[in-house]
């Protein structure tokens, strides 16, 4: 029977684990729908942005605006943006994979700067000997602009700087809680068509019905004062909002990601369970039937 006692206790352990996997699996999916929220509710925000931007620029047919200028790509900024804590399945490889193939595609081409942005990001980055700029751990689970205001002060100084020449984004996008897309992004210089794709990709059928109606009505603005200085300090706080919107998809895909694979792993231990009881009762059915049988042999013998 101490086949069937070690069955037994590794019936426990795994019932155990189905508990904690469970309490993770509810964690995750209360912080997902908050980071889902929040990360849905600022993409209108960036769409009506991008239209008072389009609308105090167009008047400006040639502009020095720093962050609207392109330059020979020479140097890349690449960001990072990867979770600090694992247990949620392929999200951080798949983002890193990304990161990866952009690093090699450019390696012989330009010269490629790394910011990360979570522990698992650095920690990849630096054991294949890639050199950091700077690395940004335990962000809130809930960021707010003012949380990440030194990352893109960072990302603004060295554009502006002309120490780098673009500067992109590896980040997941949320999609859905079953799916989260790795992707690579321009955030600087400000392209118009990279936003525009970007914004439309972002919103959903009813947005993009009202987008459609509002583009019928256009909107507009009397500016006072110097329309160059208020070019500039909206391409500043656009490309605050950009960074910080791909923050929040990155949020509430780690959470989505979590939730999916503590799902999996509860469903797959409540599998185990199922299949060491069947291994238990065949084990207990057996040693039974054994004790019987030398019981019968035992009384013919007497016999």
């Amino acid at each position: 029977m101490s086949g069937s006692k070690e069955i037994k206790t590794r019936i426990r352990s795994v019932r155990n684990t189905k508990k904690i996997t469970k309490a993770m699996e509810l964690v995750a999916a209360s912080k997902m729908k908050r980071a889902v929220s929040s990360a849905t509710a600022s993409r209108l925000y960036a769409r009506y942005f991008w239209e008072v931007l389009t609308s105090v620029g167009v008047s400006l047919e040639e502009t020095t605006e720093p962050l609207l200028l392109r330059r020979p790509i020479k140097n890349i900024l690449l960001l990072l943006i990867t979770s600090d804590r694992g247990l949620c399945g392929a999200y951080n490889s798949q983002v890193i994979k990304k990161a990866l193939a952009l690093l090699g595609e450019t390696n012989s081409t330009a010269k490629i700067t790394l910011i990360t942005i979570g522990k698992n990001g650095e920690r990849a980055m630096r054991r294949i000997g890639k050199d950091i700029l700077a690395t940004f751990t335990e962000l809130p689970s809930f960021s707010t602009v003012r949380d990440i205001n030194p990352l893109s002060t960072l990302v603004i100084k060295e554009y502006t700087s002309a120490h780098v020449d673009q500067v992109v984004v590896a980040y997941t996008d949320f999609v859905s809680a079953m799916l989260q897309k790795p992707v690579l992004k321009q955030i600087l210089p400000i392209s118009k068509t990279d936003l525009a794709i970007l914004i439309d990709e972002s919103l959903d059928n009813v947005q993009k019905t009202s987008k459609q109606r509002a583009e019928n009505k256009k909107i507009g603005y009397l500016i006072e004062g110097d329309k160059t200085k208020l070019l500039s300090s909206l391409t500043e706080k656009l490309c605050r909002m950009r960074l910080y919107q791909m923050v929040l998809e990155s949020n509430a895909s780690e959470h989505s990601a979590r939730m999916m694979a503590m799902k999996n792993a509860s469903e797959a231990a409540g599998e185990m369970i199922d299949d060491l009881t069947l291994a238990f009762n065949n084990a207990r059915q057996s040693g039974i039937t054994r004790e019987i049988s030398e019981i019968s042999a035992g009384m013919a013998s007497v016999e």
